[in-house]
């Protein structure tokens, strides 16, 4: 991905936490000679070595996953909130802008066993469980209700690059308390959020 160095996030601590607060990605590689994009849960985890890894799964009827060959490399995006910045708000005339998150990860896919993948799903669900109302488990389904486990591929991705841009009005710093005011009176979330993520990132 291309990122002028005034957006570039090196900060891996922080963008790790984005990860796991925004782990609904898109999975690439090449089927068929053709770009191919499954749009799915990628939880990132820490494999036995200590290395960074993302974890997911992918339906069989998915001609994706017949295209893992070790050591097939894979794209993994992860769209943040973003907004557009009109104009208006700086104090020099200037064209309209859009300000935006997003994490571009390359690796190494391997395909889990069925053991692994039951494991990885037990994980998942737990966590987006965990602060409902009624959470459930996967342990208290029936053996044919997770016999549809049968139907899925897991797989986890070992990181080898990760490149992450965070365009944030980093060249227009004298305009932010503008732009901040301006996007929080936006009826938008994304707007609200990327507001709010320039006012904690200039305090």
């Amino acid at each position: 991905m291309y990122i002028p160095h005034h957006y570039k996030n090196e900060n891996l601590d922080e963008v790790k936490d984005f990860l796991t607060q925004n782990s609904f990605g898109i999975l690439i590689n090449t089927v068929d000679g053709k770009p191919w994009g499954t749009h799915i849960p990628l939880e990132l985890e820490t494999n036995q070595t200590g290395k960074d890894i993302l974890v997911g799964h992918i339906s069989k009827a998915n001609p994706q996953w017949k295209n893992f060959i070790s050591p097939s490399e894979v794209l993994c995006i992860f769209n943040g909130p973003h907004t557009y910045v009109s104009s208006s708000w700086y104090k020099e005339e200037e064209v309209p802008t859009w300000n935006y998150i997003a994490v571009h990860i390359y690796g190494k896919v391997t395909i889990l066993d069925e053991e692994q993948t039951m494991a990885s799903l037990h994980k998942l669900v737990d966590k987006y469980e965990q602060n409902l109302k009624n959470p459930i488990s996967l342990h208290q389904m029936s053996p044919k209700t997770l016999r549809q486990v049968k139907g899925v591929v897991g797989f986890q991705v070992e990181i080898t690059e990760i490149q992450a841009a965070y365009k944030l009005s980093q060249t227009r710093v004298d305009d932010h308390p503008k732009i901040i005011s301006e996007l929080n009176e936006v009826n938008d979330p994304g707007s609200n959020t990327i507001a709010e993520i320039m006012k904690r990132r200039k305090s």
